[in-house]
């Protein structure tokens, strides 16, 4: 396995106060696997998703990229074309259709796709979005279609680490199914880090590292 991220004595806390919401966490993050981070409400779950997908930088400590440290890269660059963030809210462009979001988010990350809507189309096809759905408007979708979508736009940019914020939260259980297959899949037959965060133990049982968050500390899981 090749370690695509990597948390270095990560500790946070939010400008103007003293009090670490992150503390000492050290954990490794390997391409080809699926990750499940669980904890309760509070615990710092979404702080250490917008420090994974570059968002914010950390107080101590390190994360690494590729063994580079991200604080010395430009995560600008980083999240348009390493990482791929999947919203438990799709956060899609209700007002345009599948193909469309697609292509837009290709465009925002200067993908060097020439045929940027036949690429789409391919995207949406490997999520289970067919040509017909892929050109109607997001509003006229389904939640389950809304969170492929989701996903294929978070694939747009060929991203080696795929970031899941309780992704099958609002599905219902044959449709939960379906995305986690799909999540699955991009690790293990694309050999993408995969890193979802979850209350879900239906979600926690597909993972390969499970790894548990609490009072800013994260420690594996025994499976």
């Amino acid at each position: 396995m090749t370690t695509i991220l990597t948390l270095d004595n990560v500790s946070y806390a939010y400008e103007g106060t003293t009090r670490n919401v992150l503390q000492g966490m050290s954990a490794q993050f390997d391409k080809g696997l699926v990750y499940t981070i669980i904890g309760k409400s509070g615990a710092g779950k979404s702080t250490l998703l917008s420090l994974l997908s570059g968002l914010d930088v950390t107080t101590n400590g390190r994360i690494l990229f590729d063994d580079k440290n991200l604080k010395e890269l430009d995560r600008d660059t980083y999240r348009s074309q390493q990482v791929g963030v999947i919203f438990q809210s799709y956060n899609l462009l209700t007002n345009a259709t599948a193909v469309q979001n697609i292509v837009l988010s290709m465009n925002i990350s200067s993908s060097p796709e020439k045929d940027k809507k036949a690429y789409a189309s391919a995207l949406l096809d490997k999520v289970g979005i067919d040509r017909e759905t892929a050109d109607r408007k997001i509003l006229k979708l389904s939640g389950g279609e809304q969170q492929r979508v989701a996903i294929a736009r978070a694939l747009a940019h060929n991203p080696a680490i795929l970031i899941a914020d309780e992704p099958t939260g609002n599905l219902d259980k044959e449709t939960e199914d379906d995305i986690l297959a799909i999540l699955t899949k991009l690790a293990h037959e694309e050999d993408r880090c995969v890193i979802i965060v979850t209350h879900s133990k239906k979600v926690t049982g597909v993972a390969d590292v499970v790894y548990r968050l609490h009072e800013g500390r994260l420690s594996t899981e025994r499976r």
